[in-house]
């Protein structure tokens, strides 16, 4: 393998006579787990959860977290919460959370509406199937008593039926954990006085009211390990917390404490991106929570509801066999003792939010397969496509309700040209993005500015055409690009807003970084083969493209630049680093490139750290646009990051404050973050992690790589990071071998879904 272009910096010599990247070697299984990232995360979990709140239990912050989380560059005047609602936008009385809230809880009462429909009443959970039908039977049976708490796992689950319905999205309030409802100023007047008995800081009040409602008081009261649904409270917090309010009765094995582990430990890794946990790692993690039978919790949990159980692999003779033996019995099938080692049957356990989902994701995409019309001559639109790949897409698209199309930055024209030939028949077609930047340039493309919207644009009413008479939207074809960013409680929201009949194509770039949400809607698609998939020709033109491209597929290539597309500036130390960024984004990259400041984009591994995001945005903002801060941190002119919902960034610059709140300017979109909003909600923004960064272009970019941040590398975020960059890209290389070790490491895939196998069992 040879070694990327070493270069200079722009405009200015050489400094460092070190070598830039060596070969590759064959990295051992213990480097390749150390350079192996979680594509939802870039910290640990419980450093994610902590930033995620202001005035966390323990009174700290992360040093890193996920792209998802709030803000915390500077105190604002009235304290940040732990919500996740929306930012007040200036013209609409709602704001975007708000109203994507709203068009959530709409979808759910035409579901509820269309099961009245049917001929007789469809109790919840009724599209499930296999284990977690079992399951739901087996938690309603102990609910009314017919059946001890215990009998779940002495029961054999049916097979799963073939799906040709839709099912309902979810079946639970659709506000995200840890919103702000509006809590009265009495609630979370009591909420606070139980905290400040328990030694918890009273800043969670609101967030505990907001949580667990009217009667948090009582819940915490009765159960102090419910503190656990709170963003940023860790098993510790939760822990010292029921000890001052239960004394002698508080024990490692208290039921409601296994619970609240249980239910916390499946919340945390759905921040790294899993919609299901195999239940061993539940198992061990309580052990290290000092549970001492960790069976009997996980029992107990399925017993109560707190969670799902699922399994891969059982014969249903060899299953009910195993399950006469108890549920560690249950991961092995009989044959398997009597006959010798063979693979186990994994057990999964999962949360309802993300079980109901998938199922509904699982049977949408096959209602849609299924429910495909002919409705024009596309044949014509095909010949006069503007190259092979577009035309393939039409032809594909034409013939089938559901297809994927891969392919890089350049591929997106081909969608593009799929989205203007459907229009040209008189077609309703509509293309999304994960990004407002994405939609401009997709709406570029098709010649149409109503072309293309954000799914939450367009779930929440305030973007697209709307839904029709039935509360479908009014759509024939819908295109999702920038599919690997699109989580599965979205993607299951999209499909069941679709009429039978609709087609949809969902198109991305495999090789970058997954969705901020749990779920690899996109991946499990793709691995099913549950549709006909469409391969893009069309190469990423340019040093920049080449060298993308050799990284998707493990080679880290020298590229000719003859005009300084691609710059690699070696450092020692981060403190170098930082320095070096400062100075190309200020002085060399405008001068030798002619991309001004403005448009470049600094991108690096994490929030924390000594050349994380945090300390180059200090840097360059004192450099950039030096200001004492007085609006709770930030400056008129300060680049900044909204984030009106979890996994979502708007880039944007403040315009000015007052007293009703902070004043945007994102992307010409005129935004007001209310005062007590913004810690939580902007952040500065001259640098980006690649999971913020994700979907979005820039003129020129700058990837900073110090040494600390060798243990963040994968290829997934090289590749994704690399390519942000349109006409420049600068490395600012500290980390070595770490970056060609991770380029030529294989992605595997570390996230826990069941989608893929739900979509098998729906062709079956």
């Amino acid at each position: 393998m040879t070694a990327l272009p070493r270069g200079e910096t722009p405009g200015s010599p050489a400094t460092d006579d070190e070598s830039v990247v060596a070969d590759v070697s064959t990295p051992s299984p213990a480097e390749e787990a150390a350079a192996g990232t979680d594509e939802a995360t870039e910290g640990a979990a419980d450093d994610a959860a902590a930033e995620a709140t202001d005035g966390a239990a323990d009174g700290s912050s992360a040093d890193d977290g996920t792209d998802s989380e709030p803000a915390d560059d500077g105190g604002t005047a009235g304290g940040g919460d732990a919500s996740a609602d929306g930012d007040t936008a200036a013209a609409p009385v709602l704001s975007e959370a708000e109203a994507e809230l709203a068009a959530q809880r709409e979808l759910l009462e035409r579901i509820e509406k269309r099961k009245a429909e049917k001929d007789g009443p469809i109790p919840a959970g009724t599209k499930l199937s296999g284990p977690a039908a079992d399951l739901l039977a087996a938690v309603r049976a102990v609910e009314s008593g017919e059946k001890p708490g215990a009998a779940f796992f002495d029961a054999p689950a049916p097979a799963a039926p073939r799906r040709t319905a839709p099912a309902p999205v979810r079946e639970r309030d659709p506000e995200p954990v840890g919103a702000d409802r509006g809590a009265a100023p009495e609630a979370v007047a009591a909420v606070a006085a139980v905290l400040a008995s328990g030694g918890a800081p009273e800043g969670l009040a609101a967030p505990a009211a907001g949580t667990l409602g009217a009667h948090a008081a009582d819940v915490l009261r009765e159960d102090p390990w419910q503190l656990l649904a709170l963003p940023g409270v860790g098993p510790e917090q939760a822990d010292g917390f029921a000890r001052a309010l239960l004394g002698a009765e508080c024990g490692p094995d208290d039921e409601r404490r296994t619970d609240a582990l249980i239910g916390w430990l499946l919340e945390r890794a759905a921040l790294q991106g899993h919609t299901a946990l195999d239940s061993a790692e539940v198992r061990t993690a309580l052990t290290g929570r000092s549970v001492s039978d960790p069976d009997a919790a996980v029992q107990h949990a399925v017993a109560e509801g707190v969670v799902l159980v699922f399994q891969d692999g059982a014969e249903d003779g060899a299953e009910e066999e195993a399950r006469e033996e108890g549920p560690e019995a249950a991961e092995t099938p009989a044959e398997d003792r009597e006959a010798g080692p063979q693979e186990p049957v994994q057990v999964f356990l999962g949360l309802d939010r993300y079980a109901l989902a998938e199922e509904s994701l699982a049977d949408g995409l096959a209602r849609l397969v299924n429910a495909v019309e002919k409705d024009a001559d596309w044949t014509a639109a095909a010949e006069s496509a503007p190259s092979p790949s577009a035309a393939e897409l039409i032809r594909t698209a034409a013939a089938h309700g559901l297809v994927a199309h891969t392919g890089g930055e350049a591929a997106r024209a081909e969608p593009a040209a799929l989205i203007a030939a459907a229009s040209g028949l008189g077609l309703r077609a509509l293309g999304t993005t994960h990004s407002a930047d994405g939609a401009r340039r997709l709406a570029e493309a098709v010649g149409d500015a109503s072309a293309a919207v954000t799914p939450a644009g367009l779930l929440s009413g305030a973007e697209g055409p709307g839904r029709d008479e039935e509360g479908a939207l009014a759509v024939d074809l819908l295109v999702v690009l920038d599919a690997p960013q699109l989580d599965v409680e979205t993607g299951a929201m999209l499909v069941e807003a679709l009429a039978d009949g609709t087609r949809l194509v969902l198109s991305g770039d495999p090789g970058v970084l997954g969705s901020a949400g749990a779920g690899r809607v996109f991946a499990d698609v793709l691995a099913a083969r549950a549709c006909p998939q469409v391969v893009s020709r069309t190469p990423d033109p340019g040093p920049i493209g080449e060298l993308v491209s050799g990284i998707g597929i493990g080679e880290l290539n020298q590229v000719a630049a003859p005009g300084r597309e691609v710059v690699i500036v070696p450092v020692r130390d981060a403190g170098e680093a930082v320095h070096r960024t400062v100075q190309l984004v200020a002085d060399s990259v405008p001068r030798a490139i002619g991309v001004p400041s403005s448009d470049t984009q600094v991108i690096t591994v994490g929030h924390g750290g000594s050349a994380g995001t945090r300390a180059l945005n200090e840097a360059l903002k004192q450099r950039l646009n030096p200001g004492p801060g007085r609006f709770g941190g930030f400056d008129p002119g300060d680049r900044i990051a909204h984030v009106p919902a979890p996994g979502r960034t708007v880039p944007g610059v403040v315009v000015s404050a007052d007293a009703e709140g902070l004043h945007l300017d994102c992307a010409g979109t005129p935004v007001v973050v209310p005062q007590e909003r913004v810690e939580a909600s902007v952040r500065h923004a001259w640098a980006l992690s690649a999971h913020q960064a994700a979907g979005m272009r820039w003129p020129a970019v700058v990837v900073v790589l110090p040494g600390d941040a060798a243990q963040g590398l994968s290829r997934a975020w090289v590749y994704t990071a690399f390519g942000r960059g349109e006409r420049h890209l600068s490395v600012v290389h500290g980390v070595d071998q770490a970056l060609p070790r991770a380029v030529a490491q294989s992605p595997a895939q570390d996230r826990t879904t069941r989608l893929r196998t739900l979509l098998e069992a729906s062709e079956g």
